[in-house]
């Protein structure tokens, strides 16, 4: 959520910069919600201070063995007053409330201009192009059936799901063994596990509710439960409503689950395959930082999810998003793009992000700064370290052979028994 008193000082700016999103703030809308809150608070208080004074004088007036009926009767009148301004009050900050929380974060100024995924801007790439003197196949063709069967995994649940089975399930599991212990024995994360269940205040407090509410499976009517659609949301959750000591920042946490999404608007998109899929595996990893420190996190995390590509010695790219683009809660967001030789093209693996204050402010998630003494806000990051089910593709792709095996990068190998390929 915004800085309410940012938007007070000067809306025009902010919608200035949110235009860059693609969002038009209602300024006009704001201003008189805001209009109406102040002025009723400045009421409310106004009696509430008159009630106060005029208690203190029926106290004077009873040690004096005065009447005291007319003051009690004055001061009631005060009360029912007070009470239904009070209620007028609540009732205007709950729709200010509900208008902030559907305001996206403010680009970077960093963050290039663009309408769509065709603005991004290439910022590096990683390895060569892998080439193949045969035409190359998707992961499809080359493990569809026996290792990858879609076809039982529609008659079970349906449309973009899967079930592995032997080698590819177990290839599966190796790349979360590895990717966990790459992040935690040399890129300095904790590992974490979390609950897969999630209730509305978790989602309001990084961003997915109230906006995106048709892009999450929703398991109870009456308590709200959810299942999580990445593991940012329980992770970044653990700092809601916390002082963090500053001895404990910056802190960095990785945690493998298993996300659940609706894929709402994608329908006839990526319906080949597993590339997106409602369950799908991800290994997050999530970074809570003190302010002065978030941009260059951000570049820090980023390298630490290149580096599960680049220990598997795979082709890819880092683009940073335009603003149309943009995700709802980022202030910047680098992607990272893998080269899928089967579709001859670069697709996402991971998206890295930097949320400045904006998460940690829905969630009130703090950090008490020891040169003020105050809490203060954190700055929240997140990022994919990597997508388990896509880097799957990438392996299978970029390390297949003319006969149709897969070579099993050598990093992979003690995680698969001493496998160094493997057929279907």
């Amino acid at each position: 959520m915004l800085d309410p008193r940012v938007l007070r000082n000067d809306p025009d700016a902010v919608a200035g910069q949110l235009s860059k999103k693609g969002f038009d703030l209602d300024v006009a809308a704001f201003q008189s919600l805001d209009y109406r809150r102040k002025a009723i608070q400045v009421d409310t208080e106004a009696l509430q201070s008159e009630r106060n004074t005029r208690s203190k004088a029926i106290g004077k007036a009873k040690a004096q063995g005065e009447d005291i009926e007319p003051l009690l009767k004055a001061v009631s009148d005060l009360g029912d007053r007070l009470d239904v301004g009070k209620a007028q009050l609540d009732e205007i900050q709950t729709e200010l409330d509900e208008l902030m929380l559907g305001i996206p974060n403010v680009p970077d100024a960093s963050v290039p201009d663009g309408l769509s995924e065709a603005d991004n801007q290439e910022v590096r790439r990683w390895g060569d192009l892998t080439s193949f003197d045969f035409v190359a196949r998707d992961h499809v063709d080359l493990a569809g059936g026996p290792g990858l069967d879609l076809e039982q995994a529609a008659k079970i649940s349906g449309a973009r799901f899967s079930v592995m089975r032997g080698n590819v399930a177990r290839l599966h599991r190796a790349l979360v063994q590895f990717m966990l212990d790459v992040h935690t024995q040399e890129n300095g994360y904790e590992e974490v596990n979390v609950p897969f269940i999630v209730n509305r205040s978790s989602l309001v407090g990084t961003g997915q509710l109230p906006k995106f509410a048709d892009d999450l499976f929703r398991l109870e009517e009456e308590r709200e439960f959810y299942l999580i659609p990445t593991a940012e949301v329980p992770v970044t959750n653990i700092a809601r409503e916390q002082i963090l000591d500053a001895e404990t920042l910056p802190t960095r946490m990785v945690c493998h689950t298993p996300c659940f999404r609706s894929e709402a608007g994608s329908y006839g998109k990526d319906t080949r395959g597993i590339f997106r899929q409602h369950q799908f595996e991800k290994i997050e990893l999530v970074q809570f930082r003190r302010p002065d420190e978030s941009w260059d996190a951000l570049e820090e995390l980023t390298g630490h999810a290149e580096s599960i590509l680049q220990r598997l010695d795979v082709p890819y790219r880092v683009v940073a998003l335009c603003g149309g683009d943009l995700g709802f809660s980022a202030a910047k967001t680098y992607d990272i793009e893998v080269w899928l030789p089967g579709q001859e093209m670069f697709r996402e693996i991971s998206s890295c992000s930097n949320f400045l204050d904006f998460q940690s402010r829905r969630m009130q998630a703090r950090w008490r700064n020891p040169e003020t003494g105050k809490p203060e806000l954190i700055h929240t990051l997140n990022g994919s370290g990597l997508a388990v089910g896509r880097t799957l593709i990438a392996v299978l792709e970029n390390y297949q052979q003319e006969d149709g095996s897969v070579r099993i990068p050598k990093v992979l190998q003690p995680y698969m028994n001493g496998l160094s390929s493997i057929t279907f």
